[in-house]
């Protein structure tokens, strides 16, 4: 079945670094896009990174350009995508979701939002201390 597993959050100080791993099997997931999303407490899920089905096209929320880096590798049977977080600030805790998405463009900036992710994982928490 459809799975999607994230990995890789912890507790960091701030400045510091974290890698968080989706792996996404059961599925064709080379044909999806994929997006990261995070939840802080009390607040709305919200985008944080996209990328296209082929690695080639990628976009961040405002926050995070220049700190966060998302990539993907397309292996047969499980697609694996990567959020390279740097400089994390207190502002970045939130449980970090892994989603997918089965859209090929990336006009009218679905990607923001959460309703077009149709499959997601069960999140992986992100604490970053000050």
């Amino acid at each position: 079945q459809v799975q999607l597993v994230e990995s890789g959050g912890g507790l960091v100080q701030a400045g510091g670094s974290l890698r968080l791993s989706c792996a996404a099997s059961g599925g064709t997931f080379s044909n999806y896009a994929m997006g990261w999303l995070r939840q802080a407490p009390g607040k709305a899920r919200e985008f944080v990174a996209a990328i296209s089905r082929s690695g080639g096209v990628t976009y961040y929320r405002e926050s995070v350009k220049g700190r966060f880096t998302i990539s993907r590798d397309n292996a047969k049977n499980t697609v694996t995508v990567y959020l390279q977080m740097n400089s994390l600030k207190p502002e970045d805790t939130a449980d970090y979701y892994c989603a997918a998405a089965q859209r090929s463009t990336f006009s009218s900036r679905w990607y923001e939002k959460p309703i077009e992710y149709a499959y997601w994982g069960q999140g992986t928490q992100v604490t970053v201390s000050s």
